[in-house]
């Protein structure tokens, strides 16, 4: 990876944007895609060779106000807008977060086995997968193994099949990795994943290329599931407060919903199983 990650982050940034999408006039052949770094600098109020040296990695500490400003002319959005801060290094903490312990607490364990009826993991940054329970031991079956949700999406033959909706849980599996990055771009698992997928899935590359940024949503996750077929859940993330890092999640289907019946279903044809447990990969 380039160390220049503030640099990379910004020019990519920058080609998405077309004058049009901030009311600017286009002037002159255009030699590359998006804005140019003098039409950036004027959006953000800053100077045009002081912003060049953002790009090129010659400034690498710019003020949070400064960094605002260039949020409002790059029409990022809050996630994207922390992310930059974290890459400049002016968010409070933000670099230790990506250092979460892989060990997830055995009352937290004895939480998620409490959910008998709806499937919950703990998973870190990186999207590994580091505890489940039954119920996500039974959804998750069809990979092997159910180690990290963006190699499962991207490099195990069940995951084009798994997701109906692949496209959309490819690109959110990507930008959740980019929030990752923010948190410590050189944290060797994150490049170890990252060199991974970079070199086995043109898919990937694309997407990382474009540095979209995004936390967890409460979007709905549309699954087809080998054993009950079509899953419709929603589900809900909460940050482990001892464990900096890791996150809880839990997917749930709609009472008395087909999905709801085949959650259950799930359960019962995957009762007795026990599957290796989860940790952190070394791949």
């Amino acid at each position: 990876m380039d160390d220049n990650h503030l640099g990379e982050f910004l020019r990519a940034r920058r080609a998405r944007l077309r004058p049009q999408d901030v009311n600017m006039a286009s002037h002159g052949v255009r030699r590359v895609a998006g804005l140019r770094r003098e039409e950036v600098a004027v959006l953000a109020g800053v100077n045009a060779d002081y912003y060049t040296r953002l790009e090129q990695g010659r400034e690498r500490h710019p003020s949070p106000q400064v960094l605002d400003a260039l949020s409002r002319a790059l029409l990022l959005d809050t996630d994207a807008r922390d992310h930059l801060h974290r890459l400049a290094g002016v968010s409070p903490g933000g670099h230790d977060s990506l250092h979460a312990t892989e060990r997830v607490s055995p009352a937290l364990r004895q939480l998620m086995d409490g959910y008998a009826h709806t499937p919950a993991f703990v998973m870190s940054r990186t999207l590994d997968l580091l505890a489940a329970n039954a119920l996500a031991d039974a959804l998750y079956a069809p990979f092997t193994p159910a180690d990290n949700l963006a190699r499962m999406a991207f490099l195990d033959p069940a995951g084009r099949q798994f997701y109906r909706d692949w496209d959309r849980a490819a690109h959110a599996a990507v930008a959740n990795l980019r929030q990752a990055s923010g948190f410590d771009p050189e944290h060797p698992r994150l490049r170890r994943l990252v060199d991974t997928l970079t070199e086995h899935s043109a898919a990937f590359r694309r997407l990382w290329a474009q540095h979209t940024v995004r936390g967890k949503t409460q979007d709905a996750k549309q699954l087809l599931h080998p054993d009950v077929g079509p899953l419709s859940l929603t589900y809900q993330s909460f940050d482990v407060r001892d464990a900096p890092g890791q996150q809880l999640v839990i997917y749930h289907a709609e009472p008395a919903s087909p999905s709801a019946h085949a959650l259950a279903l799930l359960g019962t044809l995957h009762a007795g199983e026990k599957r290796a447990p989860s940790g952190s990969a070394t791949w």
